[in-house]
């Protein structure tokens, strides 16, 4: 559900939230002004140092968990290139005969990927539609490799398919890093630390008849640009940070175009 709303409007939202909890607390505890004590305040104190703890510690696992994932897809892309180059630079070893239709299914092959990797998230279809192109295409290849292993055979020909074999392996595992995310559970517990901190600085705010000053509201931006920051890494394809695609680009780029 997270992953279809826009990192922007989550931020929006969170901070709105934080600041309406805070109001809601602030006005709680000044209805009830009469009944506070040294020993209420104190309490208070103690509850907002724990959470301020709690979020730190959160906020700083979700982060790793975001950073790690993106770094995945980026090496992944990487990963992929090079398998996509392996076989390109192997196509010289079959046979002649054989050679101009490989390297035209490995422009193709090569462009339908880096034009997967650069469809938004929200236009699933086409990406959708490439993948399976791609697949195609990468059949016509096996199937030209597995001929020629075939009729040629030796180590030659067992090098190309073994090449084309990392290059299906990396499909899967660019795709499946591509849908691998901060579980939603730590995102909505996330959100919910984050409200119960707001009505605890509300009430806090209440005990001591202090407004919430600068420093307050500077914390909770931070908080929500550190959220902003979480969820855009987590998002490969939209957003301000993108994994970056040049690797398979500029490979497909250096092969050509099909003859």
């Amino acid at each position: 559900m997270m992953y279809g709303l826009n990192s922007g409007v989550i931020a929006v939202v969170l901070l709105i939230s934080m600041v309406l909890a805070m109001i809601l607390g602030r006005t709680w505890s000044g209805a009830r002004r009469h009944a506070h004590s040294d020993e209420s305040k104190a309490q208070t104190l103690a509850v907002q140092g724990s959470l301020l703890a709690i979020l730190g510690l959160l906020l700083g696992f979700t982060f790793s968990l975001a950073l790690g994932r993106f770094d995945a897809r980026s090496q992944a892309v990487v990963d992929e290139a090079n398998a996509i180059g392996t076989a390109w630079l192997r196509v010289q070893l079959l046979p002649e005969d054989v050679q101009p239709e490989a390297r035209n299914l490995l422009i193709q092959y090569a462009r339908l990927r880096a034009q997967a990797g650069e469809v938004p998230a929200s236009n699933v279809k086409r990406r959708a539609g490439l993948v399976t192109l791609a697949e195609t295409t990468f059949d016509q290849l096996w199937t030209l490799s597995a001929k020629t292993a075939r009729d040629a055979g030796g180590p030659v020909a067992l090098s190309f398919t073994s090449s084309l074999n990392d290059m299906i392996d990396q499909l899967s595992a660019r795709d499946a890093a591509i849908e691998r995310h901060v579980p939603e559970p730590v995102l909505f517990l996330l959100y919910g630390t984050f409200i119960i901190l707001g009505l605890v600085l509300g009430i806090g705010s209440g005990e001591s008849g202090v407004k919430p000053g600068l420093p307050i509201y500077a914390m909770l931006v931070l908080i929500v640009a550190l959220v902003f920051i979480i969820i855009d890494l987590d998002r490969p394809r939209r957003g301000i940070i993108a994994v970056d695609q040049a690797p398979i680009r500029k490979l497909a780029d250096s092969m050509g175009e099909p003859g």
